[in-house]
């Protein structure tokens, strides 16, 4: 697994090809000195200062096989508020953060609030300005690597380390000082083994005086396949936004939305789970809470809390042996703890109940002997 710190080293070895560059700067500059030419670059301090918060419409976000309907929409504010999602046309997901980081699930309608390579995913980029600007009063630290081409343009190389100590590279091209491209570690979906990824960020237009990037493509390092990216067609600044627009959706919960978010909020004590399932199950003999368990499962899973959702996700497939999704959520509890021969006999399980089961198939494929 390669450091955070190490990126740089892997870059010539793949497609996108970010080589030592052999020229001299015509005029030695620090990195603070390349800081304040991009913030000169994208408007000034006057023009970032003015705004607000920023609203994205319109986006298309694809990935692998997934394209979206063009429907995309995020908002962000000061001083640190984010939201992915439209409060008024929620659709099936949405996450955001309010000071703390959250996710919303539609189906069932629960909200969670998220801790590691999730929340760091959300709160990293909250708020509107680059993690550039300000970097100090961020609790951030920067260092100049040096020099490079990227696509055959001269771009100086900057590591930013923030105050939780997650690693970026910013590309920032030498005769533009706009940032062409940034790289770093983190887990897919923030589940997983880390990937190192470079996103290339393009088609800069001018956002009340402040040129804000509209395109974003997620290459992964060092594949050089892209993993994701983003067109956003409408960014706007400085919208009437409602006081609780960044916070979760307030709805009524029936008791099985409650259980679920009660496992979760206590994921980090075992005991405490196991208590509130069995009191549960005890209570409410005639609900069927299998899809509620495998929900609460995988994002206890998400959280690291891998003892938990392993303990969970088993008492769950003793509940419910003959259900395909039940026993495809254990195996993949197995699978992220390691036992790859439980997950296979999991996945098989699965498929012995639903030979049509897709996601069963692909995971055991993924893990053949």
């Amino acid at each position: 697994m390669l450091s955070k710190n190490s990126i740089c080293n892997r870059f010539p070895v793949v497609a996108l090809s970010i080589l030592v560059c052999g020229v001299a700067c015509a005029e030695p500059l620090s990195v603070d000195d390349i800081i304040d030419r991009y913030v000169d670059a994208i408007g000034g301090r006057a023009s970032i200062d003015a705004i607000e918060n920023l609203v994205y419409t319109d986006g298309t976000y694809e990935e692998g096989d997934y394209k979206s309907d063009g429907d995309s929409t995020m908002s962000v504010a000061r001083p640190w508020f984010k939201l992915v999602g439209d409060k008024e046309n929620p659709g099936g997901y949405m996450e955001g953060y309010d000071g703390a980081a959250w996710e919303w699930f539609s189906d069932p309608s629960i909200v969670l609030r998220t801790v590691g390579a999730a929340s760091e995913a959300i709160r990293h980029y909250a708020g509107v300005e680059s993690p550039l600007v300000d970097y100090r009063d961020k609790g951030s630290s920067v260092e100049l690597l040096g020099e490079r081409e990227l696509d055959e343009r001269p771009v100086y190389v900057i590591r930013l380390t923030r105050r939780d100590g997650y690693v970026e590279q910013f590309y920032v091209n030498r005769d533009t000082y706009l940032i062409n491209a940034s790289s770093g570690e983190a887990p897919l979906h923030a589940f997983g083994e880390d990937i190192t990824t470079v996103t290339r960020i393009a088609d800069y237009r001018d956002v009340n005086g402040v040129l804000i990037a509209h395109r974003f493509v997620s290459i992964q390092i060092p594949s050089g396949s892209v993993v994701s990216s983003m067109q956003w067609e409408s960014i706007r600044a400085n919208l009437p936004l409602p006081e609780d627009w960044f916070s979760p959706p307030d709805f009524e919960r029936t008791p099985l939305q409650h259980f679920i978010e009660s496992l979760f909020g206590q994921r980090s004590d075992l005991d405490s789970v196991m208590w509130t399932y069995n009191e549960f199950v005890h209570a409410f003999p005639d609900v069927d809470t299998s899809n509620a368990v495998n929900v609460a499962g995988f994002q206890i899973l998400k959280m690291g809390d891998i003892e938990t959702a392993v303990a969970l996700l088993e008492q769950n497939a003793r509940d419910y042996p003959t259900s395909a999704s039940t026993r495809f959520g254990l195996g993949r509890a197995y699978q992220t703890a390691g036992s790859l021969d439980r997950a296979r006999e999991e996945y098989q399980a699965a498929l012995d109940t639903d030979s049509s089961y897709e996601r069963a198939k692909n995971a055991l494929a993924a893990i053949a002997d």
